[in-house]
């Protein structure tokens, strides 16, 4: 069967440019994709014949000699043929790698094409800050000083040296990226000559290298709400570090680490606080007063007969939400102290008082009572 005009395969007229050429390929790869056309069997072929037709026609060489001798320019009759050989062999891979980017850019980066690099976005910073339980309490402004890149002064970013532009990189033609063929495939790699950036400086800046930043302590005034709490983290945006040859600045991101406290203890918006008592308060009852967070003091009735555990709730005396919605509460948690380095006359008063207290331990009389109960059981 005849080959079919490489023209008419691409759709386009004998005098088409190589844009045209290129676009109308572009098309036609859309189009007959095999994995586009699974259904249709004779897709493959038609995406084949496209690929042979846009192989010849891309090449100037080429393209003249088919336009002076047709197919027979390839089949190994005409002296005159292009660096030898049948536009079949000259690789689908070539071919196709052109319009790669087209057909899969979305997919595989954006659709960002290597010369869009050449103002690259800086990177983002982590700043860990510790805020103790009472400014966490009240919110505050703090002034933190963050090591960065900032933008060059001198050449306002560009990185060129009294206020020459960069030059397209010879090397990558501006795309950032280097092709080079391994086999069937057609491999792209970063260009090693402007790096990526798609541009070099023939004349860079004296105080950034070329850079277009420079590293610099800066002083920002944070803003730390009241309710925070260790994993907050708080956006600073463009407070990054700056960006490459005029790039955008990356964001600063600060997290947050309440440190622990002498003597709350928090549970999300609550508070604890253990407060030791005396033997003798716990037994008889009374007032004590407890500190709260916010420098203040609330007084707190101990119930008579209190045990070591008890707890007793103050609310709204905890750490406020972060986002509203009111406080949280304070837990008071009594710890009943027993005495120590006791004198000859409170070590008589307490056996006289345990003497007469047989009565007044209930725990004490049901605990023993269930060990007497099961000490009985196990002789049995």
């Amino acid at each position: 069967m005849a080959k079919r005009d490489f023209y008419e395969v691409l759709g386009v007229a004998k005098g088409a440019s190589a844009d045209e050429i290129k676009k109308a390929y572009r098309k036609k790869a859309k189009e007959l994709h095999p994995d586009r056309n699974k259904d249709n069997p004779e897709a493959e072929g038609q995406f084949k014949e496209a690929n042979e037709a846009y192989e010849v026609l891309k090449d100037a060489e080429k393209k003249a000699a088919y336009d002076r001798y047709g197919h027979a320019a390839f089949e190994g009759g005409m002296g005159g043929g292009p660096r030898g050989g049948h536009p079949g062999q000259g690789d689908f891979a070539s071919a196709f790698s052109d319009v790669f980017d087209d057909l899969f850019g979305d997919f595989m980066g954006g659709g960002q094409r290597g010369g869009g690099r050449r103002a690259t976005r800086g990177a983002d910073l982590r700043y860990n800050l510790r805020v103790t339980l009472e400014e966490a309490f009240g919110g505050m402004q703090k002034t933190i000083n963050v090591p960065a890149s900032v933008q060059c002064d001198s050449c306002s970013g560009s990185g060129a040296e009294g206020g020459s532009e960069p030059t397209t990189c010879p090397t990558c033609s501006g795309m950032g990226k280097v092709r080079a063929q391994q086999g069937l495939f057609a491999v792209e790699r970063t260009c090693p000559t402007c790096s990526g950036l798609g541009q070099i400086i023939q004349n860079p800046c004296k105080s950034c290298g070329g850079q277009g930043r420079v590293e610099k302590d800066r002083a920002l005034s944070v803003n730390i709400p009241a309710g925070v709490e260790t994993g907050t983290r708080i956006r600073l945006a463009g407070e990054g570090e700056a960006g490459m040859r005029g790039g955008p600045s990356g964001d600063l991101y600060i997290f947050i680490e309440v440190t622990p406290h002498k003597i709350f203890e928090r549970e999300g918006v609550n508070l604890y606080c253990r407060v030791p008592v005396s033997m003798a308060s716990a037994a008889l009852g009374g007032d004590i007063e407890v500190p709260t967070i916010d420098g203040g003091r609330s007084r707190v009735k101990i119930p008579s007969g209190s045990q070591s555990g008890r707890q007793m709730r103050l609310r709204g005396k905890g750490m406020p939400a972060l986002r509203g919605g009111g406080s949280g509460d304070m837990m008071i948690e009594l710890a009943v102290e027993t005495p120590v380095n006791l004198t000859s006359r409170q070590k008589e008063l307490l056996r006289e008082f345990e003497d007469l207290s047989e009565e007044n331990n209930p725990e004490s009389s049901s605990f023993f009572s269930s060990v007497k109960s099961f000490w009985d059981s196990m002789k049995g």
